[in-house]
């Protein structure tokens, strides 16, 4: 079992950069492929960004390749999200999430745990 907090949303202006993070309780953190997600009002919930349980790999949607940053720390169970040159349309809740999946999986079915998410807004 892994439970997850995410933490980090705010509001920002247009052009400037959030980190959020996600903290994950359980000894087994490590094991798990780890995304983010985001999901707008009156939108499906779509992926952003995941990464392997090495930080070998990473995936990242289209709307935030360039811009974004996805980490880890397994000694920390904490995941990172940088996200940088902030566009109105990156407004929605961020949701973080755990996979048994060892591929970076980019589907919300493919996802075991899930946080409670974090709001971010971005002013234009």
């Amino acid at each position: 079992q892994v439970q997850l907090v995410e933490s980090g949303g705010g509001l920002e202006q247009a052009g400037g950069s959030l980190r959020l993070s996600c903290a994950a309780s359980g000894r087994t953190f490590s094991r798990y492929t780890m995304g983010w997600f985001r999901q707008a009002p009156g939108k499906e919930r779509e992926f952003v960004a995941a990464i392997s349980w090495s930080g070998g790999s990473t995936n990242y949607a289209d709307s935030v390749k360039g811009r974004s940053t996805i980490s880890r720390d397994n000694a920390k169970n904490t995941v990172y999200l940088q996200m940088n040159s902030l566009k109105p349309e990156d407004t929605a809740v961020y949701y973080c999430a755990g996979s048994r999946i060892v591929a970076v999986p980019t589907s919300t079915l493919q996802y075991d745990y899930w946080g409670q998410g974090t709001q971010v807004t971005v002013s234009s």
